[in-house]
């Protein structure tokens, strides 16, 4: 009988931990696991049967079980907020099967497929992808051998939301209506496309005048700062017009906080409060036609950008997104474009042509 093994829990940050173990004389690794009683339970309970020949024990567990275990295992690679959208998510999902195990799951896709289509448009791609990701975990940690969610038939994304750009004139307007504090804000979004958690943790040392770029380093997620990727490959710089360096040059001084936009007390800002607050009775007051979101001074960047020929792929950089959230969201802008495009390429071979003649000629 070979002798009896320990597998050895290592950290891997501050949050995350991995397992270490010999199986057939080779040193294997696994992780990430969200504690070191995790790693080491994991060992016991999957590698030890595995390495003794015996077949790891699967407990038999229900839906609302598994979620409990995979939002766990999960959260040790990801951001807090993306763990309470997949709670949220896997919560409807919960409410309808939670009590099913999961082996009796297995046979019920089309009792999901029945139970989707009660689902609104809005939320139903939302709440389907995130059971199809956890039962997709489910499969490979072995609890099922198939994905009744994927069974349950295709999961179609809804139209994206009409996108609404402000004009120069709404911004203006807005912006008048808002504290002194938060009047630059509204045309410093608009030229910057950052997202409302990443201008909330914002500040003066993320901003680089002289090559007139700043850095998105940290964001905002469940009320608390999260810093972003250390090294410079890893952040974002984000190109800072004429309109976001006017905006900045607006802003109130304040030595009591490194925000750029802070919260009256110099603290972090809530948005919430501040929708309440301030941008709501500012869209009332500026008679500015609703629905009218602060997201819509993130499009209103995109449209921008993208009339001033700024590249998706250039932009999507930009905006921290793909190509592809850009092509969805803002294809409307692109669509009908076609003969401006052919006019500039006919531009573009007009000039070259011109150029190999004035050479033709002086060679």
């Amino acid at each position: 009988m070979p002798p009896t093994q320990r597998g050895q829990a290592y950290k891997l940050d501050a949050n995350r931990w991995g397992l270490r173990y010999y199986a057939d004389g080779v040193r294997k690794r696994k992780s990430p696991f969200p504690s070191k009683s995790a790693a080491l339970a994991y060992f016991r309970d999957v590698i030890e049967p595995q390495l003794r020949g015996e077949p790891a024990p699967v407990p038999e567990l229900t839906l609302a079980e598994f979620v409990t275990i995979y939002l766990e295992r999960h959260a040790a690679g990801v951001r807090p907020r993306t763990i309470e959208n997949l709670r949220w998510r896997l919560g409807v999902a919960e409410k309808a099967f939670g009590d099913n195990p999961l082996r009796d799951l297995e046979r019920m896709s089309g009792e999901i497929a029945a139970w989707t289509s009660t689902l609104s448009e809005r939320s139903r791609f939302a709440i389907m992808s995130a059971l199809r990701q956890a039962l997709g975990a489910a499969v490979r940690w072995g609890y099922l051998t198939e994905n009744p969610a994927k069974q349950a038939g295709r999961n179609p994304q809804p139209p994206p939301r009409k996108v609404r750009a402000f004009t120069p004139a709404e911004i203006k307007a807005i912006s008048a209506e808002l504290s002194p504090r938060y009047r630059p804000l509204p045309a410093f979004a608009a030229a910057t496309g950052l997202r409302s958690e990443e201008w909330q943790a914002l500040e003066r040392r993320d901003v680089d005048r002289r090559d007139r770029v700043l850095s998105v380093r940290r964001t905002v997620s469940s009320g608390e700062v999260i810093e972003l990727g250390k090294t410079g490959g890893s952040l974002r710089q984000v190109p800072l017009a004429r309109a976001a360096l006017d905006a900045l040059d607006a802003l109130p001084a304040r030595l009591d906080t490194p925000l750029l936009f802070p919260a009256p007390n110099g603290g972090l800002l809530n948005l919430d409060n501040f929708r309440r607050r301030e941008w709501a009775p500012a869209i009332e007051a500026a008679g500015i036609a609703t629905p009218a979101r602060i997201y819509d001074l993130r499009s209103t960047f995109a449209s921008d950008a993208l009339a001033a020929d700024v590249s998706v792929f250039q932009l999507a950089r930009i905006m921290g997104t793909s190509v592809q959230m850009i092509e969805r969201h803002y294809g409307a802008m692109l669509d009908g474009s076609g003969a401006e495009i052919a006019g500039r390429l006919d531009a573009l071979d007009a000039a070259r042509r011109a150029d190999g003649e004035v050479q033709t000629e002086g060679g």
